[in-house]
């Protein structure tokens, strides 16, 4: 799958938003990208599952079990365990905590790849990469539909994604669209 054509993609099913909107990580932009407006629809979700899993396969990366934070990631990554033939797995929120709950594990040395729907700043992914640790899980490598960052952000892991492209981002009180008067709205998942 070309960029184009995922970008394609998210353009055709509304998915690809513009205005001024407050991103999961606190930033501002004027580009979003709600990819459960895609994944909402299995063939699609089951399709970039299996252009994603090509990526780690073509690199040998062996994975165990995927892992996501919830909300954003779930689909997608419940959609790459099955493409690798392998668990799937979330984490969630709790008391501003990443963790594993609902009697989900991770056996020690098991090797863990970590999928997100939208990387922006990678705070979500490095929270849950962190909350891995303690078990002893081995993170082999971290995917996503949308790099918004270019691929600048270091996970200390090899690092896939269908679509990589820099989309301008602001903190709030640097934010253009604030200074010209505009309120953003907040379409994420993290509160």
């Amino acid at each position: 799958m070309r960029q184009g054509e995922l970008k394609g993609l998210f353009e055709k099913n509304g998915a690809l938003l513009s205005g001024h909107f407050k991103l999961s990580s606190g930033l501002h932009s004027d580009t979003y990208f709600q990819a459960a407006l895609i994944l909402q629809y299995p063939i699609e979700a089951a399709r970039l599952a299996e252009e994603l899993a090509k990526r780690i396969e073509e690199n040998n990366i062996k994975t165990d079990v995927v892992v996501s934070p919830a909300l954003g990631g779930v689909i997608i990554g419940h959609e790459m365990g099955r493409a690798l033939n392998a668990r799937a797995i979330f984490t969630e929120r709790v008391d501003g905590k990443v963790s594993l709950r609902r009697g989900f594990s991770i056996n020690k040395g098991e090797k863990v790849l970590v999928v997100e729907d939208v990387i922006t700043t990678g705070l979500s992914t490095k929270e849950v990469i962190d909350s891995l640790k303690p078990v002893g899980a081995e993170v082999v490598a971290v995917v996503s539909l949308v790099d918004r960052s270019a691929g600048k952000v270091d996970f200390g892991v090899p690092r896939f994604s269908l679509l990589s492209l820099e989309v301008k981002s602001f903190k709030e009180d640097e934010c253009p669209m604030c200074k010209a008067g505009s309120t953003a709205v907040k379409p994420g998942s993290r509160k």
